[in-house]
C-alpha cells in the first residue's frame, strides 16, 4: 500500500484530501495510507519532511514552506503543492501550465486576491484615512501580497500602514501601532505564524475595536470579521485528486497546476454588531456565507 505523507494536518484539509482521494480511486486505509504531520511551526518543517522521506513514502503533499522544504529534499518523490501565492514567483515549479520535475499543485492565489479585499475593506469603511496591513516578513509570498496591496491602495488613493509580525510579542505591539496611528481597518496578511495566532488577533481586533479582512474563514469561524478568499479545502480536494493520479503512475511535471474556481466572502455579522458596525446591503448580498 502506498503511503503519502500529508503536511499541515488541519481537520478540514484533510476531510478535504481524502475527498479528493476517493475522486480519484484511493481510499484511506484501503487503497493508501496517510502519515500526518503538524506544519503549524515553520522551523520544524525541513525536519518533518526528512523524517517523512526516510520513510519511503510515495509523495507528499503540503503548504508553501512544506513543499519548499520538501523540493530542496528530493528530485524524486513527487510533490504536491497547496499554495496562496504564485507557484512560479516562489520558487516551486517553473511554470504553470509545464511545472516539470517532481512537483505540482494548486494554487488558490491569496497574494493575487489583495486589491480585491482591500476593495471589500473600503466599502466597508469608506472614510477610513488609513488602513494597517499586518503580514509575516519570514513568509515566501509576503513580498508580494505587500507588492499587491500598495499597487491597489495607490490606484484609488489609500493610505496605508504596513506592519509586520512574527511573534507573539510583535503582534501585540503592531495593534498597539496601528491604534495608536488611528487605523480605520486592517488587512491581515499571509503565513502560517499569522494563521496559529488567529485566536489572539481576532481577540485583540475586537478590544480595539478594528474592523478586519482575513485571508482564510478560519479567522471569520474563530469570530473575526470577514474574509474573501479562494476555498482553500476546495483546493486541498484538488490536491487530492491530483495526488491520486499521481499514485496510478502520472508525472507531476506533466500535470499543469491548477488555479481555484472558487472563492467565497464570509461575513460574521455577530462580530460586527460587536464592534458598532452596519454592514452595507451591497457586502451582504455579495456573501457566501453570513455567520449569526
Amino acid at each position: 500500500m502506498p503511503v503519502v505523507g500529508f503536511l499541515p494536518s488541519r481537520p478540514y484539509f484533510i476531510t478535504a484530501f481524502r475527498q479528493g482521494l476517493k475522486e480519484a480511486g484511493f481510499v484511506e486505509g484501503q487503497d493508501v495510507a496517510i502519515e500526518y504531520r503538524s506544519a503549524e511551526d515553520q522551523t520544524r518543517v525541513p525536519l518533518l519532511v526528512a523524517d517523512l522521506l526516510r520513510r519511503q513514502i510515495a509523495l507528499i503533499v503540503g503548504n508553501t514552506p512544506s513543499a519548499l522544504a520538501a523540493k530542496a529534499a528530493t528530485t524524486t518523490v513527487p510533490i504536491v503543492f497547496v499554495t496562496g501565492g504564485d507557484p512560479v514567483k516562489v520558487g516551486l515549479v517553473a511554470s504553470l501550465n509545464r511545472p516539470g520535475g517532481n512537483v505540482t499543485g494548486v494554487s488558490f492565489t491569496s497574494v493575487e486576491l489583495a486589491a480585491k479585499q482591500l476593495g471589500l475593506l473600503r466599502e466597508l469603511r469608506p472614510g477610513a484615512a488609513s488602513i494597517a496591513v499586518l503580514v509575516d516578513p519570514k513568509f515566501p509570498t509576503t513580498e508580494r501580497f505587500v507588492s499587491e496591496v500598495r499597487a491597489a491602495a495607490s490606484v484609488v488613493g489609500q493610505q496605508l500602514i504596513v506592519l509586520e509580525a512574527s511573534s507573539d510579542r510583535e503582534v501585540e505591539t503592531a495593534f498597539t501601532t496601528l491604534v495608536q496611528r488611528k487605523a480605520g481597518a486592517l488587512l491581515w496578511g499571509t503565513g502560517w505564524f499569522l494563521l496559529s495566532q488567529r485566536e489572539q488577533v481576532v481577540a485583540l481586533a475586537a478590544r480595539h475595536r478594528i474592523p478586519a479582512m482575513y485571508l482564510l474563514r478560519d479567522y471569520v469561524a474563530a469570530g473575526g470579521l470577514m474574509s474573501y478568499a479562494s476555498s482553500n479545502t476546495d483546493a486541498y480536494r484538488q490536491a487530492g485528486v491530483y495526488a491520486g493520479r499521481i499514485l496510478k503512475g502520472e508525472k507531476p511535471g506533466d500535470l499543469p497546476v491548477m488555479l481555484p474556481t472558487k472563492f467565497e466572502l464570509v461575513i460574521n455579522l455577530k462580530t460586527a454588531q460587536a464592534l458598532g458596525l452596519d454592514i452595507p446591503d451591497k457586502l451582504l448580498a455579495l456573501a457566501d456565507e453570513v455567520i449569526e
